[in-house]
Order: C-alpha cells, then sequence, then structure tokens
C-alpha cells in the first residue's frame, strides 16, 4: 500500500465564494450542471418545473457533511459530486424508479474555492446523465461563522414508468432475498484511507465513488420484486428494515455470501489479511456501496445481475421480525466481527 497524493488545489483567495458571490457561484455551477431531458423550466427561475410522465414523483433527500460523509483530502471534487448524486439516485432506483433531476443545497464558508464547487458540479452531472437527468435548481448559504464544513443537501425525483413503487413493506415468507451491486468494497477503501493508503485503489475509488446498479430497481420491479432498498447503511443493517416493514425473519446465507462478493484474491481479501480482519465483516455491515437488497417470489427468475442471498419466514409465535445469517441472530454475527450492525447517526 502506498501513500495517496494531495487532493487539495492550492487556495486562491480570489477565487472564493466570498469573492465571487452567490449569482457569481451559481452562474458557474449551473454552466456545470447538465440539462435534465424532462425539465421544461430548469435552473434560474423561483422553481423548476419537470414533467412526470407517470403522473407521481418518486423524491427522497439525502445530507453529506464534509468530515462525517466525505473528506477533501480524499476525496476530489468531481468524486464528492459523484458520491453526492449516487447517494440519491440509489434510492431512487430500489423504488423501480428512474432519475428525472436532482436539486441541490449548497452551505459552505466563504473561503470555500469556487473553482471546487464547480468540479463537484461536474460530478454530479456526470453521475445523472446517464439517465438524462441533472441538476435543476436549489439554493445556497454561508455556513456558520465557527464551521469550515462544506454541506450538500440533494433531492432526487423519478419516474416510475408505469410501474408500481417496491416499498420495504412487501417482502413475504418463501420470499428469496437477493443483492444486486458490490458489497464491503466502500468500507473496505475507507479502511485504508483511514491508515493514510490509497491502494488498492479499486477499494479506495469504490468509496470515494460508488456505482450503485441502477437499472438493477427497475428490472427488480419488472420482474416482481415484492420489497428492496438500498444498503447504504449495510445489509445487515438495510436488510433489517425489509424484515421490520414487512414483519418477517430473513436468513442470509454466509456461503451464498461469500460465493458472490468475496473473491479471494480481490482487494476486501488483500486488505483483511493485511489488516488482521475478517473481510466478511465488510460485505455484512459496510456501507456507502449503494447495492440494492431485494426479495422476490422463490418462483420468479431473478433479472441479470442478481444474487440469491437468502430466504424469508415467517415470525414464529412470540418472536420479532429480523436479519439471521445462518440462523444466527444479526447482532451476535456482528459482535463475533467486532463490529456494529451497520451504519447509525448520531451513534
Amino acid at each position: 500500500m502506498t501513500r495517496p497524493r494531495p487532493l487539495i488545489p492550492r487556495p486562491d483567495a480570489a477565487d472564493s465564494v466570498g469573492v465571487v458571490g452567490e449569482f457569481g457561484l451559481i452562474a458557474r455551477v449551473v454552466a456545470r450542471s447538465g440539462t435534465a431531458a424532462l425539465a421544461d423550466v430548469g435552473p434560474g427561475d423561483d422553481a423548476a418545473v419537470v414533467r412526470t410522465p407517470d403522473g407521481r414523483v418518486v423524491a427522497c433527500t439525502d445530507v453529506l457533511v464534509e468530515g462525517r460523509h466525505f473528506r477533501r483530502d480524499w476525496s476530489s471534487a468531481e468524486d464528492v459530486g459523484h458520491k453526492a448524486a449516487a447517494a440519491n439516485l440509489a434510492d431512487v432506483a430500489a423504488m423501480g424508479a428512474v432519475p428525472t433531476a436532482l436539486l441541490v443545497g449548497l452551505a459552505c464558508p466563504a473561503g470555500t474555492p469556487a473553482a471546487w464547487l464547480e468540479d463537484v458540479a461536474s460530478g454530479m452531472a456526470e453521475e445523472c446523465e446517464r439517465f438524462g437527468a441533472a441538476v435543476v435548481g436549489g439554493d445556497t448559504s454561508a455556513s456558520a461563522p465557527d464551521s469550515s464544513a462544506v454541506v450538500l443537501s440533494v433531492t432526487a425525483l423519478g419516474d416510475l414508468q408505469g410501474r408500481s413503487p417496491v416499498l420495504r413493506s412487501g417482502a413475504r415468507p418463501g420470499d428469496v432475498v437477493a443483492v444486486a451491486g458490490r458489497l464491503g468494497w466502500s468500507a473496505c477503501g475507507l479502511a485504508v484511507l483511514r491508515r493514510g493508503f490509497h491502494s488498492p485503489i479499486a477499494a479506495v475509488s469504490a468509496h470515494r465513488r460508488p456505482t450503485p446498479p441502477y437499472a438493477a430497481g427497475p428490472a427488480a420491479a419488472d420482474a416482481g420484486a415484492t420489497s428492496m432498498c438500498d444498503t447504504s447503511d449495510g445489509l445487515l443493517a438495510d436488510a433489517g428494515h425489509l424484515a421490520a416493514d414487512s414483519d418477517v425473519l430473513i436468513d442470509l446465507d454466509r456461503a451464498a455470501l461469500a460465493a458472490g462478493f468475496l473473491d479471494p484474491v480481490g482487494p476486501l481479501a488483500q486488505v483483511a489479511a493485511a489488516l488482521g480482519g475478517d473481510p466478511m465483516a465488510w460485505v455484512l455491515t459496510g456501507g456507502e456501496d449503494h447495492a440494492l437488497v431485494a426479495t422476490f417470489p422463490d418462483e420468479v427468475e431473478l433479472p441479470a445481475g442478481w444474487t440469491t442471498i437468502g430466504t424469508v419466514s415467517a415470525v414464529p409465535a412470540g418472536g420479532e421480525p429480523g436479519v439471521r445469517v445462518d440462523g444466527v441472530p444479526a447482532v451476535r454475527v456482528a459482535e463475533d466481527l467486532g463490529e456494529g450492525t451497520g451504519h447509525v447517526h448520531f451513534g
């Protein structure tokens, strides 16, 4: 493993947000933001106007705080833009919808380089362009005088294209549990960065720029998925949301997870061996890969890209819904791995 190169550009006082001003910054950011195919009115008016062919709008919001969700010495501005967009676009996909637009709220210190924020906008635009989506509006504000952190609040809009939304509450006994996307890579990359290194680059890149399986969400809806969510907080935690909302037990198969998500010579195995850990801890509890976890009727043929990892059963009399791994409760599995069951805000 090698030491990373610095990612923060040399500050230019003449190019700070405080000098450029709110409207100067907005003009520069809008120039980088692309055009949303379904926007009749984009940035510049009091509000955007986005067409809704389905007649319903899927909407979600995520807040990214510097120092908690990203660090400018670990990630480039483009990386931050990609990550901010992906966190929201994955939630839209998890409903079975296709993203159409983003709205962005920004709070930052007056000394923040305007060029850095332009590059954040470029990263968002690149993440959105595959859908014909783009940033269509938002707001900017100076952060509190005693704060040096950049805060991004991103709202994503999506279109169901005639599908029924796939909720967290529809899993049924007899369903199978499946995952699309990668598990554990972002957490592995974070572990590397925390130790002052930047290789294996594949793991570090996965933390800087997650790659959600966007198309897998609508495909799952079309195939008859009964429940689904994004794994932003980790597989155990987010499968737990499906179990709780559906009032079922979800049992994950460790062997299936290892076969599907742990290459014995891949980055997770390499880093875990170097650090003396178990890569399964990242697969089960690592968040921010933005994979999708869903349940399907047993008779359904899973769409391409989905891997079966478990089953759904009824809660026994007197029991409670939850997640198990090979029959062992998730909390105990996480404790044995030296982890919590997933990310907890304010924890």
